[in-house]
């Protein structure tokens, strides 16, 4: 080979040696570079929770502070009174955690073997309030105006917590204002309701007078009128919490019962008339 065609074909043989090598596949599993793989997203979780109606507002408030912190969580409730939800539990409803505005609901449920033991804690205290209408047409401005006839009273049935301490509260206050005033209040009953919330909200309609319901509910009213239970008059509700055996997701139902318990749930508790714990 000779002449121009000689000196093509050395150009072509030095133009192969410098091509650069040939590169191996990408792996399409493999992020590329030294890029770090993303994160999978968590499952999507939902939590059950059974409570006291009392517990309403403040624990609204608390689930969704704390699906902010758990995005991929959703909490759902089931508000009653803590007797139907205590039955709804025994006949096999699904939850994850229970809260009642008492401690014989929960005893019974731990009875049963329906809590997870030593899971149990009392979050919070609650009292007694007197609820009137804003335009307080029986005109009520102190307890002895409960046994006046013609006033129509509105408690929770008996077997509802708030119900049976309203009862208990009318006792110690035979002490004070005669053997027969327990009597004479509950004759002024005219409707014995499911749980508290129904009791505020025959007030808010202008169907009774007057009921007893917890300070938070009032707290959660703030349309009407209050009448004050002295101290030495009231009684002390003590609310357990607890995370039921059931329970599909235990480690969440804790992780929210911790939340209940720190600063930050206590401090919402306390903003809906709740008191602390002993």
């Amino acid at each position: 080979m000779k002449g121009p065609l000689s000196i093509l074909f050395v150009l072509a043989l030095f133009m192969a040696g410098c091509a650069p090598a040939a590169m191996p596949a990408a792996d399409p599993m493999q992020p590329p570079g030294n890029a770090v793989p993303p994160t999978p997203t968590p499952e999507p979780r939902t939590l059950t929770i059974f409570a006291a109606a009392s517990l309403t507002d403040a624990f609204t408030e608390i689930a969704k502070n704390f699906e902010t912190a758990n995005p991929n969580v959703t909490v759902t409730f089931n508000f009653a009174g803590s007797q139907a939800l205590r039955t709804q539990i025994e006949e096999g409803a699904p939850a994850d955690i229970f809260a009642s505005a008492n401690t014989k609901e929960m005893d019974t449920l731990i009875s049963g073997g329906f809590v997870t033991d030593g899971t149990q804690k009392i979050f919070l205290t609650n009292k007694l309030v007197v609820i009137v209408p804003a335009d307080n047409p029986a005109a009520l401005t102190n307890l002895e105006d409960l046994v006046n006839p013609g006033i129509k009273l509105v408690l929770a049935a008996e077997e509802v917590p708030v119900g049976k301490y309203a009862r208990q509260a009318l006792d110690t206050m035979n002490g004070q204002f005669g053997s027969d005033f327990k009597d004479k209040v509950l004759a002024n009953v005219v409707s014995n309701e499911d749980n508290v919330k129904q009791v505020v909200a025959k007030v808010q309609l202008g169907e009774a007078d007057a009921g007893i319901v917890y300070t938070s509910d009032a707290v959660a009213a703030p349309d009407l009128k209050t009448i004050e239970i002295p101290a030495e008059l009231n009684v002390i509700a003590k609310y357990p919490i607890a995370t039921l055996i059931g329970s599909a997701s235990a480690d969440l139902a804790q992780a929210f019962i911790e939340y209940v318990l720190s600063p930050d749930g206590q401090a919402v508790l306390q903003k809906w008339g709740f008191a602390p714990a002993p």
